[in-house]
């Protein structure tokens, strides 16, 4: 299964941006998506697949953690 992540972009840099999740900052590619920073991204094998606001990321990311405990 494929799982996609909530995150924030920190800095955008040519066609990449650095987005950080829960303290995690990894490079993504912005290919597909025209983001800034302080935008809140989905983000799937290194690529943002999408913008979304921060309400639904947090909810993503609250999930999440809710799904890591059935582990």
């Amino acid at each position: 299964m494929c799982v996609a992540l909530p995150g924030k972009v920190q800095k955008v840099f040519g066609q990449k941006a650095l987005v950080d999740f829960n303290g995690n900052q990894v490079e993504a590619r912005t290919g597909l998506v025209d983001v800034k920073t302080g935008d809140y991204v989905l983000v799937h094998a290194g690529c943002i697949l999408q913008k979304m606001n921060e309400i639904e990321a947090e909810q993503m990311t609250e999930l999440f953690s809710q799904l890591e405990a059935f582990r």
